[in-house]
């Protein structure tokens, strides 16, 4: 036997003590379980976490092994919570967990032949979205602004709107984060749209009579590159990409060009100066479908959820230890400043998964007490293809 052999039995012995200790140790946090059952005691106690964290970093001789001891425990913790939860099965006391199970204990059904707003106009990326994920036979309506489309479904005059909410070069549009912050609504469905930008402008134009370029600041950002080598031109960012193209064509003049789709070039009658320039040749927006009433869809494979942290030391560990012990694979984190809170963050994380999925409800249960505003926006179908 070589020495790495000899080295590999030893780990050998020491996993096997190590696991009986650990399934010693889960029959004992099973018994303080039943204790928390019969005494209406909740699973988690943040408090008495840290305690037990910083006890067995002491444990350690260096920061090194403190650190790597701290993440042992951590996990272990977790699986620890995970079984008391599956014996207490906690109510409703929770503020996010409550208001989670009371909007989808009975959410609505698609709505047939719905009305969908988008922000633009014609020729929008958004309307190319709207008809990716409703039909060609949709009945949608292009707004000025985006909260536009909140209100509209606040106020009963849209059954969905389709917004953007992150772009494969630019990533997160910011106003559509904030906004589903303000309000409360559901994300019931999402869609892609590649998004191939031209520079476009009235009859007559040529690259040397274009002092102006419009287009939506994502646009603009799409294409930095090429409208880097224009330095003469003057960027003015706009509402839409399209409603760049409409202004553009009623203004009529040779000097001014817009950035948007081809679509729009061919509605409002401009020409084609440059096709594709935008730097990323896979340029992609995610949209998603937003609805004032929660749906449970069929096909739904991702799970939506919104929340803020503590703003103290490990908080984001300690969410994201929940999905590895749980086996959920978390495929979005983004985070937004808060407003009027320096320094303090509001979390948008989307994971795979299923509302009635095995063990959903205490992982969500544990998630809500684990954060705080905690809602859950919406389970719906991925579809980034």
């Amino acid at each position: 036997m070589n020495e790495l052999d000899e080295l590999r039995k030893q780990i050998d012995a020491i996993d096997k003590e190590l696991a009986g200790l650990f399934l010693k140790r889960m029959a004992v946090t099973q018994k303080v379980g039943e204790y928390k059952l019969k005494n209406a005691i909740p699973v988690l106690d943040s408090g008495r976490e840290r305690e037990v964290l910083a006890a067995k970093a002491a444990l350690a001789p260096d920061g090194a092994s403190r650190l790597d001891l701290v993440r042992l425990y951590e996990t272990i913790m977790s699986i620890s919570r995970r079984q008391q939860r599956k014996l207490v099965r906690e109510g409703l006391e929770d503020p996010g967990y409550a208001r989670f199970a009371a909007a989808f204990h009975a959410p609505r059904q698609p709505v047939d032949d719905p009305r969908v707003v988008y922000q633009g106009v014609p020729g929008a990326y958004s309307e190319a979205a709207c008809v990716d994920f409703f039909g060609e036979g949709v009945r949608c309506e292009g707004l000025e602004q985006f909260e536009d489309m909140f209100r509209a479904l606040k106020e009963g005059r849209a059954d969905y709107s389709v917004a953007p909410i992150e772009n494969s070069s630019t990533g997160a549009i910011r106003q559509i984060c904030d906004l589903l912050t303000q309000y409360e609504f559901y994300l019931v469905g999402e869609t892609t749209v590649q998004v191939a930008h031209c520079l476009m402008a009235p009859a007559g134009a040529t690259l040397d009579t274009i002092q102006a370029v419009y287009s939506h600041e994502q646009g603009l950002f799409q294409c930095e590159q090429y409208l880097n080598a224009h330095p003469s031109w003057r960027q003015v960012p706009q509402a839409d990409t399209a409603g760049s193209a409409q202004y553009v064509a009623a203004c009529g003049d040779v000097t001014k060009a817009a950035i948007c789709s081809e679509r729009a070039a061919e509605l409002y009658g401009l020409t084609i100066l440059a096709k594709h320039i935008n730097h990323n040749a896979n340029n992609t927006t995610r949209f998603v479908v937003i609805s004032p009433k929660p749906e449970l869809r069929e096909g739904r494979d991702k799970i939506s959820t919104i929340f803020t942290l503590p703003h103290r030391s490990g908080s984001l560990h300690e969410i994201l230890s929940i999905f590895a012990v749980s086996g959920l694979n978390v495929v979005k984190l983004e985070s937004r400043p808060l407003t009027g809170k320096s320094w303090e963050y509001m979390f948008f994380l989307e994971f795979t998964g299923t509302l009635d999925g095995e063990d959903m409800d205490g992982i969500l249960h544990e998630l809500s007490q684990t954060t705080a505003d905690f809602r859950v926006l919406g389970n719906f179908k991925a579809n980034l293809d």
